[in-house]
């Protein structure tokens, strides 16, 4: 009976030393077994995209075409972030690929570099339009509301957590005011770079905001061209591009 005892009070001592290497100590276990089942850039980015295109959080959601997510390497040291889809967007579930996203193109070519190796982004990932229950209708955009901005920033700022940039560039008004927490227009915060200011958002990372003209503006008066490209060069300056 004793040595039955002595048995059963071994096995129990080899169980809890078993439970106790598990749990407490497997520092390197538990990182190998982390590491075996985290999820990729790629996947994550798959992951939030689906949950985009399920989205219905706000009116947006209700008179799109097409969540517009966004598109390019999950890896980029550079993204680029646009205010919200236009008609072509919103047709496409593509973003920047209008006359603006041709532009924007050219722009990334420029400094040698393409849309596949960069990352590109709207603050909101449906069209706002004048007019939402005639979502075929050309000349129909508008900026995003306040409200729809906050509907829909979280979304962009997992993307920049899963991303990580290093450099962001924000085309125009709506996405440098929002990226910055600032109330003046883009003529006077071009031609520098910021930092994200602390505490506004979730991602961790910590980019360099460089704010332009968007596309847009470049079509309708080609004398911001320019400039632009002297912010492209700061960018490629800091990302180390030739």
């Amino acid at each position: 009976m004793k040595n039955e005892i002595k048995k059963i009070k071994k096995d129990l001592s080899l169980y809890l030393s078993s439970i106790e290497e598990d749990v407490f100590l497997p520092q390197n276990k538990a990182n190998h077994r982390t590491t075996e089942t985290a999820l990729s850039k790629e996947e994550m980015m798959r992951s939030l995209e689906q949950e985009v295109s399920n989205c219905r959080k706000c009116l947006l959601g209700l008179s799109r075409l097409n969540a517009v997510f966004g598109c390019g390497d999950p890896k980029a040291s550079l993204m680029f972030i646009g205010e919200g889809p236009g008609f072509e967007e919103d047709h496409t579930g593509q973003p920047f690929v209008g006359r603006a996203g041709q532009l924007l193109d050219k722009i990334i070519a420029a400094m040698g570099l393409s849309r596949e190796k960069v990352y590109i982004a709207n603050i909101v990932k449906c069209h706002p339009m004048i007019d939402p229950e005639n979502p075929n209708l050309h000349a129909n955009d508008r900026p995003p509301t306040p409200a729809e901005i906050s509907m829909c920033r979280g979304y962009l700022e997992r993307q920049i957590d899963i991303v990580e940039p290093k450099a962001i560039v924000t085309l125009g008004n709506v996405p440098t005011k929002f990226m910055l927490n600032e109330t003046k227009g883009i003529s006077q915060l071009r031609g520098k770079n910021y930092q994200v200011p602390k505490g506004l958002f979730s991602f961790k990372c910590s980019p360099l905001v460089f704010p332009t003209y968007h596309p847009a503006a470049l079509l309708r008066n080609p004398n911001l061209k320019k400039d632009t490209w002297a912010d492209m060069k700061s960018v490629m300056s800091f990302l180390g591009l030739k």
